[in-house]
């Protein structure tokens, strides 16, 4: 066993973010999406013998149909990568692609491996929620204290605002906020960094011809956030998950298409290939809650991942919380204590999209780069997880 070593992450990139259903890669398949990312990530490192890569650990919320079959692995071959480059295809819901980075990480840390692909992808269009043929097991309905995993995720969040009192007009606040500061972002190019391009190729027929018409575009930008997003507007929409609710399409977060991926090494491989790194990962914690309240995981998971790297919240220059629903978010910031003007400055992904099991990597992508960019030393990534959990991961610039 050789000692353990830190993993540098040296590079990261993510896909945009479409909206699902009838978005810019509603035609896109995600194991598509994740060769765009593992192209973008290899990019930013041209110095890298491919050959050296041992493994890819890729998340995947709902691994079937179009991200089926061990997408990781497939992913790596249609990206162009050596054929001894393995992959594997983790879900912990929407925190995979964090977790596919500690996967990796401690990999590395421990002393099996010196270059790892981390990352994640999803195609919420074309795999939907809970997937094709969701199928509970019976256990699940016969007693009360199991009931909650059968929760739908905004039932938790009506849950969760109730118990945390967190009220419209704050969710509401919150979810305004978090688009008019992804709109900031991208009129003064803040996610250039991060972003690999994807060429989203639609098809469709031409009755006239007979023949197939294709369209190209190039996407630069995440398509969630909305210029006409307003107060008003937003109080005018009706709860959707409970009659007498709170919780909104306008304070959830969007279902979306998307993809990240990261390279780390070891330190001997940086030296190697002469790379820079970008970050060092830190620090990983999960941690469970109850089921039917599963938005309030990170409040769990953050002080442990602190407590692992013997830092405070105070530490924190920048905090990637993932608002997979304003009423979540805003209980987690309340009870956890974090600085509000660290937390999602970008926006979030009420704005710009969660493509569940894709959003750790995407969001890992953007801590590390803002981290460098306003010359900060550490950031976190943590989300709430389906069926009641929380995780945190802790990167610090180099």
């Amino acid at each position: 066993m050789k000692q353990v070593q830190e993993a540098y992450i040296v590079a990261a990139t993510r896909t945009p973010i479409g909206k699902s259903g009838r978005g810019v890669f509603r035609n896109t398949r995600p194991d598509d999406l994740l060769v765009a990312a593992i192209r973008g990530a290899l990019a930013q490192v041209p110095s890298l013998d491919p050959k050296a890569i041992e493994d890819a650990v890729i998340g995947c919320a709902m691994p079937e149909a179009e991200q089926g079959l061990n997408m990781a692995r497939i992913g790596a071959l249609l990206a162009g990568l050596p054929n001894g480059v393995g992959g594997v295809t983790v879900n912990r819901f929407c925190a995979s692609g964090l977790s596919a980075i500690q996967m990796a990480a401690d990999r590395i840390r421990v002393g099996e491996a010196d270059v790892m692909i981390a990352g994640g992808a999803e195609s919420m269009s074309m795999v939907p929620m809970s997937g094709n043929k969701p199928s509970f097991n019976p256990a699940v309905f016969e007693r009360d204290e199991n009931i909650g995993i059968a929760y739908g995720m905004g039932l938790t969040a009506e849950k969760v605002a109730q118990q945390w009192k967190v009220s419209r007009e704050a969710q509401d606040a919150f979810a305004l906020q978090s688009h008019l500061k992804a709109l900031k972002a991208q009129a003064e190019g803040e996610f250039t960094d991060e972003i690999t391009p994807v060429e989203a190729i639609d098809r469709q027929p031409d009755l006239a011809t007979g023949r197939s018409v294709e369209r190209r575009r190039t996407i630069t930008l995440d398509e969630g956030p909305r210029a006409d997003t307003s107060a008003e507007g937003l109080a005018r929409l009706r709860p959707v998950f409970a009659a007498k609710g709170s919780v909104t399409a306008g304070n959830s977060s969007q279902t979306s298409d998307g993809a990240g991926a990261l390279i780390l090494a070891s330190e001997a491989a940086v030296k190697r290939f002469e790379l820079k790194p970008l970050a060092r990962f830190v620090s990983f914690a999960s941690r469970g809650v109850p089921p039917e309240i599963m938005g309030i995981g990170p409040i769990e998971a953050i002080p442990a991942a602190l407590r692992y790297a013997g830092l405070q919240a105070a530490d924190m220059g920048w905090i990637e919380l993932n608002e997979a629903f304003a009423a979540q978010a805003l209980a987690v910031l309340g009870t956890v204590g974090l600085d509000a003007t660290k937390v999602n400055p970008m926006g979030g992904a009420i704005a710009l999209g969660h493509p569940l099991g894709a959003t750790g990597a995407i969001r890992a992508a953007t801590v590390v780069h803002a981290l460098r960019r306003h010359r900060l030393k550490y950031g976190m990534v943590t989300m709430c997880v389906g069926t009641g959990q929380g995780a945190a991961g802790i990167f610090e610039s180099l």
